[in-house]
């Protein structure tokens, strides 16, 4: 295990392997995962399904722990969940019979109760639905409205923890092209005037070239790894219109594509 440099890096994954036991035996769904996230970076991880995206993002959040080797967050070992990484899933999970309020709140006290009064963390809970723009709809339940603001909700709740780490598991898969295309650009706002670092799992490539300084391209199953981190050195702020014609974005674009046909044209044969 290699602890020089931690402080330096908010995620670090070294030499991960990950097994599960099913009843047809071991299944190795990842193997000699390394990755070094830096403060402030939006990482997006892409891949066919069944590549183990969804368990990277599981083991940074400490919701799994792998088979072999180590995951650091802020130069300590991620032994399991903590509120210093928050995760938005695509499913909103809020609580339908509170108001984005109290569901935001809801998690504002479970990290801060010790540490401030009720009416700081309600404030520190304004100040997040206010982030998300949805200044307005504090005293509205999820059942009365969309399925774009629940997902702006479910962000709020996460940034209002002050997480050093953002996780988002596919947050916008279930929404229509144009709501997912508005939360995409309030999200890189968002994420410009938090200032936080981003984990993303996505099948979306104008998305992970949109949001990304990184893109990390996962090999297929079994035994899936990194086949290539893509940077995105495209400047910001991004303007989606603007890229569209952008020589720099299309070839961005197009290597992605290029590992996901050529990789799934290797498994086909």
């Amino acid at each position: 295990m290699t602890t020089s440099g931690l402080q330096d890096r908010y995620v670090l994954i070294e030499n991960v392997n990950m097994t599960f036991q099913t009843k047809k035996g071991s299944f190795q769904a990842l193997k000699d995962i390394n990755l070094s996230i830096q403060e402030g970076e939006f990482i997006s991880i892409i891949g066919h399904s069944g590549c183990g995206k969804s368990t990277v993002l599981n083991l940074i959040a400490g919701l799994l722990q792998p088979s072999e080797g180590y995951l650091f967050c802020a130069g300590r070992e991620i032994a399991k969940p903590g509120p210093e990484r928050a995760v938005v899933f695509q499913n909103h999970s809020l609580l339908p019979w509170l108001s984005c309020f109290d569901n935001v709140y809801l998690a504002v006290e479970r990290v801060f109760a010790d540490q401030e009064s009720k009416s700081q963390l309600a404030d520190r809970t304004h100040a997040a639905l206010a982030l998300v723009g949805l200044s307005h709809a504090t005293e509205k339940r999820p059942t009365e409205i969309s399925g774009g603001m629940k997902q702006r909700v479910g962000i709020a709740r996460a940034l209002a923890m002050e997480p050093k780490v953002l996780l988002l598991d596919e947050p916008f898969g279930a929404l229509d092209a144009l709501t997912r295309a508005g939360l995409q650009d309030e999200l890189m706002t968002i994420m410009a005037r938090s200032g936080c670092t981003a984990v993303m799992v996505t099948h979306d490539v104008d998305e992970a070239v949109l949001l990304s300084d990184r893109i990390v391209m996962m090999t297929n199953g079994p035994a899936a790894t990194i086949g290539e981190i893509l940077p995105v050195d495209l400047p910001r702020p991004r303007n989606r219109l603007a890229l569209v014609e952008d020589p720099a974005y299309t070839h961005l674009r197009s290597e992605v594509l290029k590992f996901l046909y050529e990789r799934h044209a290797k498994k086909a044969a």
